[in-house]
């Protein structure tokens, strides 16, 4: 019997994906359920499992092209003869033998043995004299992919640009001569085109999308940490010692901004038509930046969940992030993102909202600034917040009411205690 693989429903909005990698070749024995493709979306990258036991018979898509959600992408046949077999086989060993000219069994220079990456990877590995293990994988597993022997390929090239050698026979000499040096420049390629990853294109498109259809303004407020880093220094060790979990900025600012969005609901709300949907449950979307991309996994019924459950939901999500294992599920219907530029060393910005969303909270890095307080000029460790807002649905009066509250809850931590 005959059965088809067949791209599944991607979530919402998602119509199409890229063929990130096969994971067997044409001949292979296949077990029911076992993985056959990586697919990558705009979002994350999934796998499709195989629908029976049996041979992978035909492939129909290549590594690279795009396919549409339903589309039938190849074939695994449970009767294969034994002539269609070594066929296949033989077909199989062709195409090998077409991406990498050396032996199927390819090692690096410290005699690493490279069958277990793909086609793409090997031949990449193989042309550039690569040593995997200086490469972090981020596919499946921590499988090495294409991208990642790129960006270390890239990461190099940048070294070499910014840094052109020079002969030992210039070196030795007491000045450099101009005539090697334009001859060592020469040798740097003045540019480089590389194809933008399905994650970066639909990252282009959303924010294009939200620029161009939500009515976008900024506002700004300062917040004295002093509070929430003393709470912090006093309850780490036993913060981590009970939960398992360091204690961090954004469980202070997750909650501080959900009781500022139950006293503001047009933050919490989309529009859809001529129509303002509230929402009246709280999925904080928190913005982590990857390898491949920002990606902003979202923290379900967050004003349900503590401090501690709030960290935990976090850091699973971003490690999850991180490996390229967050699902759709995972990307897909929050009401309000937050995204901290400060752990970049970003001190101000203007964030982009994520649509369908209304509001966007920035948090930034902390400063130590002089400030005055009862009169008296004092040091306090300071940070910038920034909300971006969709000012069809929210007035200024309502956007800045909202930062004020942040700074209220963040300067009192008492207030977000006792709901005040």
């Amino acid at each position: 019997m005959i059965k088809e693989i067949i791209v599944p429903p991607l979530g919402e909005s998602v119509t199409e994906a890229t063929i990130s990698r096969w994971l067997k070749q044409l001949g292979d024995n296949i077990k029911l359920d076992e993985p056959l493709v990586e697919l990558e979306t705009d979002k994350v990258t999934i796998e499709i499992n195989s629908p029976q036991n049996g041979v992978l018979s035909e492939i129909r898509f290549s590594q690279g092209q795009q396919v549409k959600v339903g589309a039938v992408i190849g074939f695994v046949d449970s009767e294969v003869s034994e002539k269609m077999l070594k066929e296949l086989q033989s077909n199989k060993s062709n195409e090998s033998d077409k991406e990498v000219p050396e032996s199927s069994t390819i090692v690096n220079k410290n005699n690493e043995q490279l069958d277990q990456f793909s086609p793409a990877v090997r031949k990449m590995v193989a042309e550039n004299t690569i040593e995997t293990s200086t490469i972090q994988g981020t596919g499946k597993g921590g499988r090495l992919t294409k991208e990642d022997v790129q960006s270390h390929l890239n990461a190099h090239e940048t070294e070499k640009t910014a840094q052109p050698s020079i002969s030992n026979e210039a070196q030795t000499s007491s000045f450099t001569s101009p005539s090697i040096y334009r001859r060592e420049l020469s040798q740097v390629e003045p540019e480089k085109r590389v194809k933008m990853s399905r994650l970066r294109l639909r990252i282009a498109e959303r924010l294009k999308e939200a620029q161009n259809t939500a009515a976008m303004l900024t506002t700004f407020n300062e917040v004295d940490m002093t509070q929430v880093m003393m709470a912090r220094d006093l309850y780490r060790e036993k913060f981590e010692k009970r939960y398992g979990i360091r204690l961090g900025m954004m469980s202070f600012f997750a909650k501080a901004t959900i009781a500022a969005l139950q006293e503001i609901p047009a933050l919490n709300a989309e529009i859809q038509g001529d129509e303002i949907v509230y929402k009246n449950h709280y999925d904080i979307g928190v913005a982590v930046s990857t390898p491949h991309g920002l990606v902003v996994p979202v923290v379900r019924n967050a004003d349900l969940l503590n401090f501690s459950e709030i960290e935990l939901m976090i850091a699973e999500m971003g490690q999850r992030a991180q490996t390229g294992k967050l699902n759709l599920d995972d990307l897909t219907g929050g009401t309000f993102t937050i995204t901290n530029g400060g752990v970049f060393g970003s001190l101000m910005s203007t964030p982009i909202i994520n649509p369908p969303q209304t509001g966007i909270l920035g948090m930034h890095k902390i400063e130590k600034r002089p400030v005055v307080i009862n009169d008296q000029i004092v040091i306090r460790p300071m940070m910038y917040i920034a909300l971006t807002y969709d000012h069809r649905i929210i007035d200024g009066r309502e956007a800045v009411t909202f930062l004020v509250r942040i700074k209220e809850y963040i300067e009192d931590l008492q207030r977000l205690l006792i709901g005040i």
